[in-house]
Parts: C-alpha cells; sequence; structure tokens
C-alpha cells in the first residue's frame, strides 16, 4: 500500500515530541531570518553613512561647522557620533582653559574610543543570537531525531512482522527534525560570518577615523581658535 511521504504528512504522524521540537526550529529559523535581514539593513546603511561623512569631513570643511551641523543630526553615521564626542570633549577642556596639547588630545581619544566601544556593541546586537542557533539547531533536530527513532522501534515492537515498509514512515519522521535543524542552522552560520567580516572592516574603519582625527586635533591644540583648521 502506497503511504505518503511527503514532509507536512510526515510531520502530522510524528509523535508530540518531535513535533514539539520541530516548531521550536521553525520559529527560531523565523527568528534567525527576521534578524539576518535587519542586520543586513542595517549594516548597509551604516556602511552608506560613514562614506558619507567621510566625503564631508575631507571636504576641506570647517571643523567647528561642521560639528555644529552634525550636532543638529538626529540619525547620523557612527563616524559623525564619534567625531561629535571626541570635538565636543576637546571644545570643553579648551574652555576649561586646559592648554596642555597632551591632557587635550588624551581627553579628546578617551571621548572618541568611548563612543566607538557604542557603536561597536551597537552593530554587533543580535549578532550572538545567530552564532547560537549556529550551533545549538543541530544538536536540537538530532534530539528531535533520536527521540522519534526511539519512538517508531517502540512501536514497531508490537508488530509480529517488520518489513522497509513498516520502518520507512518512522524513521523518516524522525529525520525531518534533523533536516529541519540544518535548514535553522546552515542561514545562521553564514549570515553570522558574512556580518562578523562587515563589523571588523567597519571597526578598522572607526579606528582609523579616530588616529586620523586625533591627528589633526593634535596640530590644531596649541591654535587660539579650536581645530578650526585641518
Amino acid at each position: 500500500m502506497n503511504q505518503d511521504l511527503s514532509i507536512i504528512s510526515l510531520i502530522a504522524h510524528a509523535s508530540l515530541t518531535v513535533q514539539l521540537v520541530i516548531a521550536a526550529l521553525l520559529l527560531v529559523s523565523l527568528a534567525s531570518w527576521s534578524v539576518i535581514f535587519s542586520k543586513f539593513i542595517a549594516l548597509g546603511r551604516v556602511k552608506a553613512r560613514n562614506e558619507g561623512f567621510e566625503q564631508e569631513f575631507w571636504s576641506g570643511k570647517n571643523l567647528n561647522d561642521l560639528y555644529s551641523s552634525v550636532s543638529n543630526r538626529p540619525d547620523g553615521a557612527p563616524l559623525e557620533r564619534i567625531f561629535a564626542s571626541g570635538m565636543r570633549e576637546f571644545l570643553k577642556l579648551r574652555e576649561k582653559r586646559v592648554v596642555d596639547s597632551g591632557q587635550l588630545l588624551d581627553g579628546a581619544r578617551r571621548a572618541m574610543r568611548a563612543s566607538f566601544q557604542r557603536e561597536l556593541d551597537a552593530m554587533e546586537s543580535h549578532l550572538s543570537f545567530l552564532a547560537s542557533v549556529g550551533s545549538v539547531s543541530p544538536y536540537v533536530g538530532l534530539f528531535g531525531t533520536i527521540w522519534g527513532i526511539m519512538h517508531a522501534f517502540v512501536g514497531l515492537s508490537n508488530l509480529t512482522q517488520v518489513t522497509l515498509a513498516t520502518v520507512a514512515p518512522g524513521i523518516a519522521e524522525a529525520l525531518v527534525a534533523t533536516a529541519i535543524g540544518l535548514f535553522a542552522a546552515i542561514p545562521a552560520v553564514l549570515a553570522y560570518n558574512r556580518f562578523a567580516r562587515q563589523i571588523d572592516r567597519n571597526a578598522i574603519t572607526l579606528e582609523t577615523f579616530i588616529e586620523e582625527f586625533s591627528n589633526i586635533l593634535q596640530r590644531n591644540a596649541g591654535q587660539p581658535a579650536p581645530a578650526a583648521q585641518r
């Protein structure tokens, strides 16, 4: 007698434990895809905004004017916020009559490093979730498979004659859990690796900007007008 071995039929006839495992894996997979799409859009936006600010920064615009315009932007690039934090601390120290160039530069660098860490934490948000999905999902699916095979063999123990036709459906039902576990894990791992490389490149861009802007502040530390020149 022909048996329906479609995925939906196998899931419908699986044991309750296997069905719960499959449902959990599908929910996790849906959540991971949501994170993947949102992170893809967010990192693309970060790259575009950083490139736009770099062009504006190196266009020769007065740093005080640039700081004023950046401060009024509600949703700027990470580079803008790092620049604004450095300039803010630099100007505050100048207002307090700090004349030592080393203290001015150290204060600005500390402010920029703190802002850099906040930006890096924001870019890495939800990345650990993808790592967890990629590492745990196959084992969860394997648990469902083992449980399903045990359940299938317990059912077969009551039969007087066991053939391939009687064994195949139970084994197939159990293997669906492993397949769905891999379906959840593989995209999460690929996305995690891609996003990790993008974040590393963004971090290098931010650190390079901190060093370049620190050199500019050092050259302007002894001038009467705070950081008015390049």
